[in-house]
C-alpha cells in the first residue's frame, strides 16, 4: 500500500507565477473573479481525446472559487494556506507530482 502524497510546501504553492487578469502574478495574488474567469477559460476549451483531462483542472479552479466565495476570501492568499497547498496539483499551479519531467 502507497503512502498518500504529500502535498507540495504552501508557501511555495502561494509564491508560484501565475497568469491571471492579463497578467503574471503570485497565486496568492489572484482574486475570486480571476479564479472564476480561469475556470470558465478551461472549461471551454474542455473537449474530447487528450482534451478531455482538462475538466478535472476546470472543476478544481471553480471548486476553488466556491471556496472563496464561502470564506469571503478575496484572494487566493486569504485562504488557509494548507488548505491551498492541497489543492495546487489538481489546479495545476505546481505540476502533479511536483515536475513535470
Amino acid at each position: 500500500m502507497s503512502e498518500p502524497a504529500t502535498p507540495p510546501d504552501a508557501e511555495r504553492v502561494l509564491n508560484e507565477s501565475v497568469h491571471a487578469g492579463g497578467t503574471n502574478k503570485p497565486f496568492r495574488e489572484v482574486t475570486t473573479e480571476e479564479v472564476r474567469a480561469r475556470a470558465t477559460e478551461l472549461r471551454e476549451v474542455t473537449g474530447w481525446g487528450p482534451t478531455a483531462k482538462v475538466g478535472a483542472v476546470a472543476m478544481a479552479w471553480s471548486m476553488l472559487a466556491k471556496q472563496m466565495e464561502t470564506s469571503g476570501a478575496e484572494k487566493v492568499g486569504d485562504l488557509d494556506p494548507a488548505l491551498v497547498a492541497e489543492q495546487a496539483e489538481r489546479l495545476w499551479v505546481v505540476p502533479p507530482g511536483g515536475s513535470l519531467l
